[in-house]
C-alpha cells in the first residue's frame, strides 16, 4: 500500500472532516483516509501513488482547498 499526506485548507469542525474524508475515500484504489482537523494533514492510503490533481479535484468537490 502506499501513502500520500496532504494538507486541506478551510476545515473547522467534524462535518468538514467527514465531507473531505468521503470525497476522497471515494477515489478508486483508496483504502484509508485519516484527517487531522487540527493540523489540516490528511493520509490517504491507497493500492497505488494518487495522481495529485485527482486528491485535489476530490478535496475541492468536499468545498476545500489543497495547499501546495
Amino acid at each position: 500500500m502506499t501513502t500520500q499526506t496532504v494538507t486541506v485548507t478551510g476545515m473547522t469542525c467534524g462535518h468538514c472532516v467527514s465531507s473531505v474524508r468521503e470525497e476522497v475515500g471515494g477515489i478508486p484504489g483508496v483504502r484509508t483516509v485519516d484527517v487531522d482537523l487540527a493540523t489540516g494533514q490528511v493520509t490517504i492510503g491507497s493500492d497505488s501513488q494518487l495522481d495529485p490533481s485527482v486528491v485535489s479535484d476530490a478535496v475541492a468537490e468536499a468545498g476545500y482547498a489543497v495547499v501546495g
